[in-house]
């Protein structure tokens, strides 16, 4: 049974022109899993998150968490969902230590139990020395870095997590990425993860929903989304022989461009060994190979601008 099932999903917001933000979207998320949440600004991302939150009620629509209505069974659900933004923070005037003893009595955890998980997140994440500190006197990074240690401290089954990288320092992020991995890999965790850096959710997300003007555009893996946008690149420095390779491509309608020594090619990548063994038959001698497979970052730029053509 999933962990999280939404069915039908909508959210209308009212007006002279009502805008319809969420579409009848449906899916789940399992046990363990980390699935991405994509798509262009106004794709009805933050919508959804805000409804799985309960901070914005639904038009029409199921959620089921744990296999139990989240109408009905609200508050014993949300002890065991958590949230974090780069885009949200906590009272600026309370330390950080009286926001996580607020956050944690919320969740009805035992103090001697969450204390020790809190300062053991701190101190992951560098800020355990700043736990007298009041929030105003953060960094953007490290009221960021404070928001996860939010998530996790209270043991969830469920943590939504929207952008949560976006203010940090590459070797940061990178130890955030990690760690949501390992959350995973040792608590069972499920994630639901948005994310502009396109690199980051193929190496976090099991699976991707795209969203696009608040439907489903895609549910796949990341790479068979990459791969559908793109076709692999090969790039050659032509040592002898160019214009017998330039025939070559021409013929199989592979050529790309051609820049003094150096050939860049578009194929399949099952083309490739192919490609190359027709190369030595023609006796073309050719050195520094680069193969440049498609990435997440090509579909979503696709989508998202066959998105703005249309619009």
């Amino acid at each position: 049974m999933p962990i999280l099932s939404v069915r039908n999903l909508r959210k209308v917001y009212p007006g002279k022109k009502p805008f319809l933000a969420v579409d009848g979207i449906s899916f789940d998320l399992k046990k363990g899993e980390i699935l991405g949440l994509l798509g262009p600004n106004g794709a009805g991302k933050t919508t959804t998150i805000q409804m799985l939150m309960s901070t914005l009620r639904p038009s029409s629509g199921e959620i089921v968490y744990f296999g139990k209505d989240f109408v009905k069974h609200r508050s014993k659900i949300l002890r065991h969902v958590t949230f974090a933004s780069t885009y949200v923070s906590l009272p600026w005037s309370l330390t950080i230590e009286q926001n996580l003893e607020v956050f944690g009595r919320l969740f009805s955890c035992s103090p001697r139990d969450f204390r020790k998980k809190r300062d053991q997140l701190l101190d992951r994440f560098g800020i355990l020395s700043k736990k007298k500190r009041r929030v105003a006197e953060l960094s953007s990074g490290q009221i960021t870095r404070l928001m996860i240690v939010k998530a996790f401290m209270v043991d969830p089954k469920i943590v939504l997590l929207d952008e949560p990288t976006a203010s940090l320092d590459p070797d940061i992020a990178k130890d955030v990425v990690e760690f949501v991995l390992e959350q995973r890999e040792k608590q069972g965790v499920s994630i639901l993860f948005t994310s502009h850096n396109m690199g980051e959710v193929s190496l976090v997300c099991d699976r991707v929903l795209f969203l696009k003007k608040g439907k489903i555009f895609a549910d796949d893996l990341p790479k068979n989304l990459a791969k559908s946008a793109a076709r692999s690149k090969l790039e050659l420095t032509i040592c002898d022989g160019m214009n017998r390779a330039m025939q070559l491509a021409d013929e199989l309608q592979m050529l790309s461009k051609v820049d003094h020594r150096v050939m860049l090619l578009e194929l399949d990548e099952s083309q490739i060994a192919l490609f190359l063994s027709a190369l030595a038959e023609k006796k073309v001698i050719y050195s520094n190979i680069n193969i440049i497979q498609p990435t997440l970052e090509d579909y979503f730029i696709q989508v998202a601008g066959d998105d703005e053509e249309t619009s």
